[in-house]
């Protein structure tokens, strides 16, 4: 699959649409083209789609008007955590794991779980507090550095420093 800008940010400085307002960016021109009298196929090729897409919209349009050619909010169930009880979770989750009595500074799933359900009352499935991480907190997986507790940072730098050029073939 290409990528290709979208006609908005050609020599614009506003950022590009996303994929459904460029859909329905499409449908909205149909609907002004319809009104004109043009042709399924003149459209199907003036924004880019095929024309069964287009007999399709004009069923739409021709049923209702050109606002039921508009995008419609996304229907499912509503998120568990509304926006207060998503900041107040923010709030918790900055403080650290060890200010809620774990033993590391690291957060896991299991824990945040935790920290979910003692600030706001609501117990999330491991897959909620990830989409709840990734997608409404914007954080990502960070996975820590594993490090030997006996390592020498000054010991490392002097053999980098004296033997290894000393051990390194070629010039």
């Amino acid at each position: 699959m290409a990528y290709r800008p979208s006609p908005s940010a050609a020599g614009s400085s506003l950022p590009p649409l996303s994929r459904p307002q460029l859909a329905e960016a499409r449908r909205v021109r149909a609907a002004e083209l319809f009104e004109d009298g043009v042709s399924n196929a003149e459209i199907a090729r003036a924004v880019g789609v095929c024309a069964e897409s287009v007999r399709r919209w004009r069923r739409v349009w021709e049923q209702g008007d050109a606002s039921a050619l508009r995008r419609r909010a996304a229907t499912g169930r509503p998120p568990k955590l509304d926006d207060t009880q998503v900041e107040t979770v923010r709030a918790a989750l900055e403080h650290g794991a060890q200010a809620h009595g774990f033993e590391a500074d690291l957060w896991t799933l299991e824990r945040v779980g935790a920290v979910v359900t003692r600030s706001t009352g609501v117990v999330l499935s491991r897959a909620s507090v990830w989409r709840l991480l990734t997608g409404r907190l914007g954080w990502s997986l960070q996975r820590p550095e594993r490090r030997a507790v006996e390592r020498d940072e000054s010991e490392i730098a002097r053999w980098i420093a004296h033997e290894w050029p000393r051990i390194k073939k070629g010039p």
